[in-house]
């Protein structure tokens, strides 16, 4: 495990590795779409660890793409009135976005500005 990062993505926490895919909540892209994560609260890369009061802005990059999207398991709720003969089962699969992380890498800021 080279480089990890906890990250804040679709209303959860998650740890995110390089070359690995995760479900999160569904994302409004299309399959092959790129995107970034931009919300990052711990990053560690090379034995050097980061973190974040509370996010590490501008330093890192997670490069993330969609693969697909899919359900999930099905959730079955079952409520129940004891002594009034009243039961009720319904459920539901949630809908799910598989994305692939490709990179986490450190932004460089060695670009010299010039304010003329």
């Amino acid at each position: 495990m080279s480089s990890y990062a906890i990250v804040q993505a679709s209303g959860r926490q998650l740890w995110i590795e390089e070359h690995r895919f995760y479900d999160l909540n569904k994302l409004t892209l299309q399959a092959g779409d790129t995107f970034l994560l931009n919300q990052i609260l711990l990053v560690k890369q090379n034995d050097v660890l980061e973190i974040g009061k509370p996010l590490v802005k501008g330093k890192y990059m997670i490069d993330a793409v969609v693969l697909r999207h899919i359900s999930g398991s099905k959730i079955r709720v079952y409520k129940m009135r004891p002594k009034k003969k009243t039961r009720k089962t319904f459920g539901a699969r949630p809908k799910l976005t598989r994305v692939y992380i490709n990179s986490i890498r450190r932004i460089s800021t060695s670009a010299s500005v010039c304010y003329a």
